[in-house]
């Protein structure tokens, strides 16, 4: 052990002294690496708890699934005038008491009573259903339009169509040209339109059934079963009162709403006498049983635009009695008057 220790003895004090040696004097052109410099850590400030502010949570409430139930909703209710007790809808509920009653079809000049005067109750036209149903509510149309056609006989067709000279009682008030002419001076005219919804309970609407057959009924409270926006109409062809889906079923030439609002003092005027005229007729009994006659057999088929029917019937040149003739009318509602 002690021999050993002796030989490496002179080993280890030369390695001390090259040691010593290298580390007097530095090495020339020798670089030392540069550390980096230390970054300081982020301080992070952590707000105090009562500057933290707390949003509560809500939790949606969560409805059980429940079948769904398809309910079929009915159309809106435009027929029933917004009062009950209205003179309009009491208008309607009159013309509708026409239909129960049993009415032959028969315009000959009769003579009635003034005012207040009517022909007998089991005959009638179209005029008649209009003014029964006035008179039902103590209002006479004929004494009315009798005043104003005495104050204004120049105002009216009667005149240049049946070359007549002055009023006539029995008469005047039973022609369509003059009841629209009356309801027209009365500020009772309404716009015409194709709009279903602008037809209430209680109006009075005209039409042109041929080139001069006019026509005169009363819209009532009921709808259509085709179109529940469109109203039914009361009117008299051949067959009595009826009430029939027949609104738009031919070219509308007056729509009118006469009530105790047009009802004031009849204006007056100058009474006009006019001999240069012609007297026109209108259609004879025979061609009102044939219109009625087709009414029920064609009134299931719609083929025909009823205005392109009308178009067709006008440029046929048949005619019997200056009137319209019959035979080529189809699909649509005929109506028509004797007492024009």
């Amino acid at each position: 052990m002690t021999n050993k220790r002796l030989t490496l003895m002179p080993l280890l004090a030369a390695s001390m002294l090259i040691t010593a040696c290298s580390g007097s004097k530095p090495q020339a052109n020798v670089k030392l690496p540069q550390l980096k410099k230390p970054v300081a850590p982020k301080v992070v400030q952590i707000k105090p708890k009562a500057q933290i502010k707390r949003i509560p949570v809500v939790f949606e409430k969560r409805i059980p699934k429940r079948a769904v139930r398809v309910v079929k909703r009915k159309p809106p209710r435009i027929a029933r005038s917004p009062y009950a007790n209205s003179f309009t809808n009491k208008l309607s509920n009159a013309a509708l008491e026409r239909t129960r009653s049993k009415v032959r079809y028969d315009g000959s000049y009769l003579k009635i009573a003034y005012p207040g005067g009517d022909v007998p109750a089991n005959i009638g036209v179209c005029t008649d259903v209009v003014i029964r149903a006035y008179r039902r509510l103590g209002i006479d149309l004929q004494e009315q339009v009798h005043r104003d056609m005495s104050a204004a006989f120049h105002a009216y067709p009667n005149p240049r169509k049946w070359g007549l000279s002055k009023p006539d009682t029995n008469i005047d008030h039973r022609r369509v040209y003059n009841l629209r002419q009356f309801f027209q001076r009365r500020g009772a005219a309404l716009p015409i339109t194709h709009n279903p919804r602008n037809y209430k309970p209680g109006d009075i609407v005209s039409w042109m059934v041929g080139p001069d057959l006019p026509h005169i009924g009363i819209v009532v409270n009921k709808r259509s079963k085709a179109d529940p926006n469109r109203l039914m109409v009361v009117h008299n062809i051949s067959r009595g009162p009826q009430l029939e889906d027949m609104l738009f079923a031919f070219p509308i030439t007056g729509h009118y709403r006469y009530t105790p609002a047009q009802m004031g003092n009849i204006p007056s005027g100058t009474y006009v006498k006019n001999t240069n005229s012609t007297r026109h007729r209108g259609m004879s009994y025979e061609q009102l049983v044939q219109a009625a006659n087709l009414l029920g057999t064609n009134a299931k088929s719609n083929k025909q635009n009823p205005v392109d029917q009308m178009n067709t019937v006008n440029s046929s040149p048949t005619r019997v009695n200056n009137s319209l003739s019959l035979a080529n009318l189809s699909n649509a509602e005929i109506q028509s008057l004797l007492v024009k």
